[in-house]
């Protein structure tokens, strides 16, 4: 499965695939992660290469665990887009009522 960005915060890689801050510190001192520090409104943030943090989890909880962890986030995703589709489906469905009952005058 592709990935579809490259990089990952540190943020998002505690949130999608389980990894405490400890897991992400202990990971930089072994070596294992490469990062960089960034900084939004002063706000400090790591950026990780996604394919060694999928390395990571995939050495310390197996590849079922990653393979999972990844298909609850594509069923994440792939539920956020079709809720947007429904409300962008029903208001112009809601368009296209008012445009059909406003022609027939």
């Amino acid at each position: 499965m592709a990935s579809q960005r490259a990089t990952l915060s540190h943020k998002t890689a505690e949130e999608e695939f389980g990894l405490t801050c400890e897991d992400i510190v202990r990971a930089i001192r072994a070596g294992k992660l490469q990062c960089r520090e960034h900084s939004i409104y002063g706000n400090p943030w790591l950026r990780f290469l996604r394919r060694e943090v999928e390395a990571l989890v995939k050495e310390r909880h197996g590849a079922i665990y990653l393979n999972d962890r990844q298909a609850k986030m594509d069923l994440a995703r792939i539920n956020r887009e079709l809720k947007r589709l429904k409300r962008h489906t029903a208001a112009l469905e809601e368009r296209n009522s008012k445009l059909i009952a406003g022609s027939g005058k």
